[in-house]
């Protein structure tokens, strides 16, 4: 099945997210991590924090800022992941959730990093 643009564009800004967190010193763990209906675009590691991370990529502002596209269902959704990727390694440590934005401005993907979003 072919990739449409806007898939390839949102895997662009997921992998720029990462790339912007793996200069920030994080350590990932998973990327697009699926479990039944709940999707994580980036599990990483931040010293002694897991985090868990959507990213949000868009190439305009008509219909607002990326980071306020996550809706309550969505969370949810992503908290029921992160709940069983908890218990599938045995993690007892702090968790966190982020939204990294990424958007396009003048042909470059500028990623903003909003931690503990939810």
């Amino acid at each position: 099945m072919k990739n449409t643009f806007r898939q390839n564009f949102g895997k662009e800004g997921e992998n720029k997210a990462w790339e912007f967190l793996k200069n920030k010193k994080y350590e990932l763990l998973e990327m697009n991590f699926r479990h039944k209906k709940s999707e994580i675009d980036l599990i990483v590691k931040n010293r002694d924090t897991l985090v868990f991370c959507e990213v949000k990529t868009r190439s305009t502002f008509d219909f607002g800022f990326p980071e306020t596209f996550v809706s309550a269902k969505q969370k949810e959704k992503i908290q029921l992941g992160a709940e069983y990727y908890i218990q599938k390694i045995f993690w007892e440590g702090k968790i966190r959730f982020d939204i990294l934005s990424v958007e396009l401005k003048d042909n470059e993907l500028i990623v903003t990093h909003f931690e503990d979003a939810f």
